[in-house]
């Protein structure tokens, strides 16, 4: 059976564990939320993700092989997110992996998060056609990147300042819907009118994104329009987001080739950014990829599927010098 890894996940808010083989399927899959830990803050505290991360990830682990009805001895590694995210987060989810990888004699690889997220659209079934063009778009992150394969990733382009993700929730936050607010953000849109003509943040260098310009034009029009409708200013707001990031999507389609538009990353969930992803790669006549919704935030099985990029052989002896520091930058 050794052909699963257990993928563990711990970067930020939720404590997530999954079993995985490597086509993708997942064997189980355990997430405890720390939702009503954080939500009084109007974001995540670190140190009580922390905290709350050293309570809930043995139980989750524990709960995650009673699931797929197997046992330490039938895994072939450990793979645990090393980062990029919260220090104490992370630190918690290491030492746990490093302990467990000990005691039961299992390789531990630490995965790039962002790469756990450039994987996930073959969770459950291979999706991915190479060469693909990848948008990500989370609530740390927003970057274009083309995967000549799953072995070879070329960063086009990233966010000089502000994600997508985090924009979203503190426009959410402005407009009093909450934490998160991303997805509240969105249903608040489709009940709304474009009236509102806030800036597209479309900076003249290359692939490059820039969403904090756009976060400050929405706080000072809710300055100075204080009746303004909320919904008028959540459909302005999806808009203009929309608009950079399908240019954007566009350029780098256009100058890379692709068999595949790949978006992930927890903004993936978005049904608008979903809609408008479908009219371009019409447009463009590529196959669109994305993951299940369950599967565009952050999770395990990701992790988890990405471990087994580490674990081919095959792909570590290829005689390119530096493909594997290729795959560690992801």
């Amino acid at each position: 059976m050794n052909d699963i890894v257990l993928g563990i996940e711990t970067s930020c808010d939720d404590t997530a564990v999954a079993l995985v083989d490597a086509q993708g399927s997942i064997l189980s899959s355990v997430v405890a939320s720390q939702l009503h830990v954080h939500a009084e803050f109007g974001g995540v505290y670190p140190e009580f993700a922390a905290r709350a991360h050293i309570s809930a990830i043995l139980p989750a682990v524990h709960e995650a092989f009673k699931k797929a009805q197997i046992s330490p001895n039938d895994i072939k590694a450990i793979g645990i997110t090393r980062g990029p995210g919260l220090i104490g987060s992370l630190l918690v989810g290491l030492n746990t992996a490093n302990g467990l990888g000990m005691g039961w004699g299992k390789p531990v690889i630490g995965i790039n998060h962002l790469r756990g997220h450039l994987r996930s659209a073959d969770l459950e079934q291979k999706r991915v056609k190479y060469p693909a063009t990848i948008l990500l778009v989370s609530g740390g992150h927003t970057l274009l990147a083309y995967m000549k394969s799953n072995a070879e990733i070329e960063l086009l382009g990233t966010t000089c300042d502000d994600s997508v993700g985090e924009c979203y929730d503190k426009v959410g936050r402005m407009l009093g819907l909450g934490y998160p607010g991303g997805p509240v953000v969105d249903r608040l849109a489709k009940s709304g009118v474009t009236s509102i003509p806030f800036p597209r943040p479309v900076i003249s260098k290359g692939l490059e994104f820039s969403f904090s310009g756009l976060k400050s034009a929405v706080a000072r029009y809710m300055d100075a329009n204080r009746d303004a409708l909320h919904e008028n200013i959540a459909a302005s707001f999806v808009q203009a987001v929309m608009e950079v990031l399908m240019k954007k999507s566009a350029m780098a389609l256009k100058s890379y080739p692709s068999q595949s538009f790949v978006i992930v990353g927890g903004v993936a969930a978005s049904p608008q950014l979903r809609e408008e992803a479908v009219k371009l790669c019409q447009t463009l006549d590529v196959e669109l990829c994305l993951p299940p919704l369950r599967w565009s935030t952050d999770n395990a099985a990701m992790i988890a599927l990405a471990t087994f990029d580490y674990l081919d052989l095959s792909i570590l002896k290829k005689p390119t010098a530096d493909l594997h520091l290729k795959i560690n930058d992801f």
